[in-house]
């Protein structure tokens, strides 16, 4: 083999393995620059929501600060707190699922007990022990229920 051949296929091959190179130092950063943004989503969906409920958190903490309260009136915050928190779902797309009289769905419900009625048709939600949460698609928590039937 002559050396002006063997000289050019050493360049090409030097030139082919810089660029081999290039390519891998990009996949890196390409690599380490998508792990730094899906944690920076992560972080920012966890502090919007943390910002969603912290009013309900405030507010729990005011209704422990209060001496001297009726029982009526604790009832009245704690139902105001709860409809601050169903408010704050509704805000973060949470829903709940599972309501008495729904045909009984596995994909949404945990089925914990059963029991027989005339009055309820067949896989039909009899009682609701835990309500259960979705998220767009995704099920948070499926709902404990007694199914009929």
């Amino acid at each position: 083999m002559p050396k002006e051949d063997y000289d050019r296929l050493q360049a090409e091959f030097d030139s082919h393995k810089q660029q081999h190179l290039r390519v891998l130092a990009e996949y890196d950063n390409f690599r380490k620059r998508s792990a730094n943004e899906k944690n920076a989503v992560y972080n920012n969906a966890v502090s919007d929501t943390i910002n969603a409920i912290l009013p309900v958190a405030d507010n729990i903490d005011r209704a422990l600060a209060q001496e001297n309260v009726s029982a009526e009136d604790m009832k009245k915050g704690v139902e105001m707190i709860a409809s601050q928190f169903k408010a704050s779902f509704e805000k973060l797309g949470i829903r709940e699922v599972g309501q008495v009289g729904e045909p009984f769905d596995p994909a949404l419900h945990n089925a914990v007990a059963h029991i027989e009625s005339d009055e309820l048709g067949e896989n039909v939600i009899s009682a609701v022990f835990q309500k259960g949460y979705m998220l767009g698609d995704k099920v948070v928590r499926h709902a404990m229920v007694q199914v009929a039937n």
